[in-house]
């Protein structure tokens, strides 16, 4: 009786593990840790100079897999053993160095073919040094739309903010676009991103170096079209207290862009568009701010970017040559990179300027994008009540994605295409502001 027993529990456990194998045949963890199946990963970090000898008194590697989305943490870089498949890596590390000080290591590479018995990689490192200059705070590019549901144009913006104890000049900071989209990589030569980023469009804030004043925990806001767009589309809001407005002189008759006199221009540098630019409704850019320390005929002359690439498709593969303007690395500030999960394909920089993106919408042309931001985090309110930004060059980590529009928060303005007001506001999209610790935010540069 013991024996038929044990006979018929061993047939029912194998018939339950027979049943759970057909149930889920497609089952796929991205993560093994049988050396029969998966390959072994071995990531070895270069330093910066500075922490060449420094200890390590912590460290954190993260893998993504671009197919499933999962994500594995391991607190060491050696023996590491992933399924067969293309990855993303970020690595954190915090250090002693020398003088006693500590200091945040961190390195990433995207789209790292894991294959055969055994994978290595090298990943550059840099030290999170925190800018002493204006950050990104918020990026509108989805736009609003009208009653109809059709997208409205020209209320798109960029806003900036003094995230320091001191007074920073605007004066001379440039707005850029990158040129390649994060949707499509493509393999390009020379690749110049360690060393600068491929640029469309430049626009730059007029000044003698001390006529923009931003105040500490002050916005600084810069605006496609400076106007009351209220005026042409209900659902918008007013943005004719921009600080500056980005305008083109088109050479398209069908396509005009409108010239506010109630804000002024910035003055542009360069931008691949005939008749007026604005930013991409769907955010697969990248947008960042930098400080060019020669003149505009100087830079258009000596940065040109001649570069080959190659489009594959169904009907072939297709060599190409283009032409565009770099940007030193060096030279930029700040970098926001934007995408949507379901085509996002690569980071258009160096991961020292970014290492993640943010988005608005989670699909190409996702409807649900419109009246939405993508706005820095908050990680704390200073003794001022002005809040203090996350800034570690990691849009994913320092960014909320899919929030209101902090304008039509403040504003008071639609929210949605129906017209609903909005009555929260809110430091970064997420936390409510406290008007006891901070009766007089925002802050704003606009006099």
């Amino acid at each position: 009786m013991t024996y038929m027993k044990t006979l018929k529990s061993k047939l029912l456990s194998l018939l339950v593990a027979a049943m759970c194998v057909a149930a889920f045949p497609a089952c796929d963890d991205s993560f093994s840790d049988s050396a029969e199946t998966s390959s072994e990963l071995n990531v070895s970090i270069s330093r910066p100079e500075e922490a060449a000898d420094a200890r390590v008194i912590s460290e954190t590697l993260t893998a993504r897999n671009v197919s499933s989305g999962r994500e594995q943490q391991y607190n060491t870089i050696t023996g590491i053993q992933l399924l067969p498949g293309l990855y993303d890596l970020t690595y954190e590390a915090e250090l002693e160095l020398a003088s006693g000080a500590h200091s945040t290591l961190r390195a990433a590479a995207t789209s790292v073919q894991v294959t055969g018995s055994s994978t290595s990689v090298k990943l550059e490192g840099y030290n999170n040094i925190e800018s002493d200059d204006l950050i990104i705070a918020e990026v509108f590019f989805a736009g609003t739309t009208r009653n109809s549901g059709n997208q409205y144009n020209g209320d798109d913006y960029v806003k900036l903010y003094n995230n320091t104890d001191h007074v920073i000049y605007a004066d001379g900071i440039t707005l850029f676009e990158s040129k390649f989209t994060t949707t499509d990589k493509y393999e390009h030569s020379p690749n110049i991103m360690n060393e600068a980023m491929n640029v469309q469009a430049l626009y730059t804030v007029p000044g003698s170096g001390k006529d923009h004043p931003v105040q500490p925990g002050e916005y600084f806001l810069i605006c496609d079209t400076g106007i009351d767009h209220r005026v042409a589309n209900p659902n918008s809001f007013d943005l004719s207290g921009a600080d500056f407005e980005w305008y083109d002189e088109s050479t398209n008759p069908s396509n005009f862009d409108i010239d506010s006199p109630l804000v002024p221009n910035m003055d542009k540098w360069y931008c691949y568009t005939l008749s007026f630019w604005v930013l991409h409704n769907r955010g697969f850019k990248a947008y960042g701010i930098a400080r060019i320390p020669v003149g505009r005929d100087e830079y258009l002359k000596h940065y040109t970017y001649h570069y080959d690439w190659i489009i594959v498709s169904a009907a072939g593969t297709f060599p190409m040559t283009a032409d565009s303007y770099k940007l030193p690395n060096e030279w930029i500030v700040d970098v926001v990179t934007c995408s949507v999960e379901s085509k996002y394909a690569w980071n258009l920089c160096a991961p020292q300027l970014d290492c993640g993106w943010t988005h608005c919408g989670t699909i190409d042309q996702d409807k649900t994008r419109y009246f939405h931001s993508v706005r820095r985090k908050m990680l704390r309110l200073n003794e001022d009540g002005n809040p203090v930004l996350k800034d570690t060059n990691n849009s994913t980590a320092d960014f909320n994605p899919d929030c209101v529009a902090s304008e039509i928060e403040i504003q008071g303005t639609a929210m949605s295409a129906d017209g609903t007001l909005c009555t929260t506001v809110t430091y970064d999209g997420v936390t409510p502001v406290d008007r006891a610790l901070s009766p007089n935010w925002p802050k704003s540069s606009r006099k």
